[in-house]
């Protein structure tokens, strides 16, 4: 793994804090789309913890930390569009939205989000709904494209992670819970409640997927930090580990592709393609991606693939399963991208 060590020379301190307040400013002028603007973004203050990188002494889900933000002015569109792509920023700072393929510039954002997303599709452009975990403990459900409709919470430190059943169901991963550690799911019937927690084999959970059967997947740290994949059988009230059949170097997204499960690692920049069948993995092909520096989450739609590329601190269109180069490149506002999504209006 490609780690920066503890900290940066005073100078860069300096700088980015400079650039942070900056980019704040720019950001409460804007106020194009969403709640009120958040200060947070990232700075220097950053550290791992074994393989977890911290960012503000708040865990996050990428790999390897970005350049410093890079911020551009855009022009919010209001109009309404069928169809977008949510690159989610450091948690508690905002979600950059895109209308690709009409442009690849940023049309607006929702302000106080960060982390990851997810909608209920297995695959493919969100129905009319996108999910938000990008605060504390909060987990945010959206109308597309900005309107909160109701936020749940847990009583963990930090979530990480959600995905969707065809059920409706939502499962949130946790990263890491202060004093107790982290690796449980916590999944909400009908995406409402307040949720039953699942404990995993891990000690800390990055993503996590449902396959067509009803089956959830989730992979992260075991307890000797190495990668492990786990699944909760549908029907089912306990984890079980899954061995993969290749070596995963650090967790990536997790999600059903219509045919198979894929597992990105961020450190290779590839997206693995696996048939499973009891406790094993058996990888299918291999995706590599050319260009990206860190994609901490990757969205697959019919013949896309979107990263938030937390390394290029961007957000990059690849075709799927051709993967190589970037097709398209957003431009617009990032702040150290963590997760991606999509949904149709």
């Amino acid at each position: 793994m490609n780690s920066t060590g503890p900290m940066k020379s005073a100078g860069a301190l300096l700088a980015m804090a400079i650039l942070s307040a900056c980019g704040g400013a720019l950001r409460q002028a804007q106020g194009d789309i969403g709640v009120a603007p958040s200060t947070a973004g990232v700075n220097s203050a950053y550290r791992y913890v074994g393989k977890t990188l911290f960012v503000n002494d708040r865990p996050v889900t990428a790999a390897r930390l970005s350049p410093m933000p890079r911020y551009a002015t855009f022009v919010p569109d209001h109009h309404a569009k069928k169809q977008y792509e949510y690159v989610f920023n450091n948690y508690g700072t905002y979600a950059s939205i895109f209308n690709y393929p009409k442009s690849t510039q940023q049309i607006g954002s929702i302000y106080g989000d960060g982390g990851q997303g997810c909608t209920n599709v297995l695959y493919g452009y969100g129905k009319k709904i996108m999910w938000n975990v990008g605060g504390q403990n909060a987990i945010t459900e959206y109308k597309v494209p900005s309107t909160p409709i109701k936020t749940l919470s847990v009583s963990f430190s930090f979530p990480s992670s959600c995905a969707m059943n065809t059920s409706g169901d939502l499962a949130v991963g946790i990263l890491y819970n202060s004093g107790t550690g982290g690796g449980d799911v916590v999944i909400f019937k009908k995406g409402s409640g307040s949720g039953n927690a699942y404990s995993t084999p891990l000690v800390e959970e990055y993503f996590n997927g449902y396959d067509n059967q009803g089956n959830l997947f989730a992979d992260g740290w075991n307890s000797g930090y190495t990668f492990q994949l786990v699944e909760l059988p549908h029907g089912s009230t306990t984890f079980k580990k899954i061995t993969t059949s290749n070596t995963v170097q650090f967790p990536g997204s997790v999600q059903w592709d219509g045919t198979y499960l894929d597992v990105f690692d961020q450190i290779a920049n590839a997206e693995y393609q696996y048939t499973v069948s009891g406790t094993t993995a058996t990888l299918k092909n291999t995706i590599q991606l050319q260009g990206s520096s860190d994609c901490a989450q990757t969205w697959i739609v019919k013949g896309l693939l979107y990263c938030g590329d937390a390394g290029n601190n961007n957000g990059e269109v690849f075709k799927y399963p051709a993967g190589g180069s970037p097709i398209a490149t957003f431009t617009g506002n990032f702040d150290f991208p963590l997760g991606v999504t999509a949904a149709q209006k």
